[in-house]
């Protein structure tokens, strides 16, 4: 059958459209949410939340020489904060990852060996989080549930990979860009007027000024009545969706309105 040029114009316009509409769409989900569609799956940045409660989060990749000074630090403002370990710091530094969870922290999984995710092929990417899970389990004896990938790289795959392995991708709405060197006033800078009821700070252990600066940057947050929670006790585990911009809100509750 032979198709005429306005023809050919109206289908192409109509899959336009489908396109723009499914792309537009939301993402929802009563858990760990995967897409079949070519739409970008975002991690969870942030969290919609009313009652000033933030979660702290440290990528550990370095040393571990200052982690006894955050653990003590840390317990003096009642804070609970999550760990994001490489399975190799797990290895080297197990004493580290025991006393972390010791304290009341929760250790996340941040790869093996620090490897870019969107380079690898699903089969690699499911390997390696098995991998740095099963290092973080033989120091302390506990599986995680979180995933961070090396600086925060990640893509559709990265994400499916991430929640078929049963984990929750997470990312960060306030970076203290620690890593680069800056000083507490610096750092006080760019976290104080940032921050706000359900977002999720980054830092990093074994940097210049975190350890030193730790004190002084809880006790501004806590000027603002900001609270801290880990963050699996931050965001919702059911009933949510997820923006464009990363922020994890609950979903509405159904009306009991009857006519």
């Amino acid at each position: 059958m032979r198709i005429f040029v306005t023809d050919k114009y109206r289908i192409i316009t109509f899959a336009l459209i489908c396109a723009t509409i499914g792309f537009g769409a939301f993402l929802t989900g009563g858990g760990t949410q995967s897409v079949s569609t070519n739409a970008k799956i975002v991690p969870i940045y942030s969290v919609q939340r009313n009652d000033n409660a933030i979660s702290l989060t440290f990528d550990c990749a370095w040393g571990s020489d200052d982690i006894e000074s955050i653990v003590k630090t840390l317990e003096k403002h009642n804070c609970k904060a999550t760990f994001f370990v490489l399975g190799t710091w797990a290895e080297k530094y197990p004493s580290a990852v025991k006393m972390l969870y010791k304290a009341g922290h929760e250790i996340a999984n941040h790869s093996y060996n620090h490897t870019y995710y969107t380079t690898l092929t699903t089969q690699q990417m499911l390997a390696d989080i098995k991998k740095c899970n099963d290092a973080i389990n033989k120091a302390c004896g506990v599986t995680p549930v979180l995933f961070r990938a090396p600086s925060g790289d990640y893509n559709n795959d990265v994400i499916n990979s991430c929640h078929s392995a049963n984990m929750e991708y997470i990312q960060w709405s306030v970076d203290s860009l620690d890593w680069r060197g800056l000083n507490c006033e610096q750092m006080l800078e760019r976290i104080i007027p940032k921050t706000k009821s359900g977002d999720i700070l980054l830092f990093h252990n074994d940097t210049a000024h975190t350890a030193e600066s730790l004190d002084k940057i809880l006790t501004e947050l806590e000027k603002k009545g900001f609270s801290f929670l880990k963050v699996s006790d931050l965001i919702y585990k059911d009933n949510y969706t997820i923006d464009h911009t990363g922020r994890q809100h609950p979903a509405a509750a159904p009306s009991s309105r009857t006519n």
